[in-house]
């Protein structure tokens, strides 16, 4: 679910640009999401291209790659989020795929956010579920989250106030 819900973009999910710029883009792509003890971990495809158009040629770097993210998930404000991301591949080497897992190690702990909050809001707040019976949902918290072999396990605490 987590994987259908962060790669949207015909099962990809773009990191820098999109599908319409030929020579500058990055994304990932056939995710596999798992455990590594306490931390969550995915295994996906990286593709990417930072180049010039030159005469309708690309010049400049590239490559894809699979690589492993590992983090820790956290509940921070509303959202489950990753702390010490770590972004490593086992085939490839090189400034490019350093440069790259560097990156995405940083941004994925900056920007990465699932809305657990909201969703749960959209659920539980659904007027076509039981229209007669308004509800509102408050004070939403997530004491303790686990990571298991498949899946992310959160314990979850909230006000439902029915009206």
């Amino acid at each position: 679910m987590l994987a259908q819900q962060v790669f949207t973009q015909d099962g990809r999910r773009y990191l820098h640009n999109d599908q319409t710029h030929k020579c500058d883009f990055a994304y990932l792509e056939k995710p596999r999401v798992g455990n590594a003890g306490a931390k969550l971990k995915i295994l996906a495809r990286f593709t990417g291209r930072s180049a010039l158009n030159v005469f309708g040629q690309c010049v400049g770097l590239g490559d894809a790659f699979d690589l492993t993210i590992t983090g820790t998930p956290e509940f921070r404000g509303g959202y489950i989020a990753l702390a010490g991301v770590a972004v490593t591949t086992d085939k490839k080497s090189g400034y490019y795929v350093r440069r790259v897992c560097t990156a995405l190690a940083a941004s994925l702990e900056h920007d990465f956010r699932y809305p657990v909050s909201t969703e749960f809001q959209k659920v539980l707040e659904d007027p076509a579920v039981l229209p007669l019976y308004p509800r509102e949902f408050r004070n939403f918290r997530v004491p303790a989250l686990r990571v298991t072999e498949d899946s992310l396990v959160l314990v979850v605490d909230f006000d439902l106030m029915i009206k």
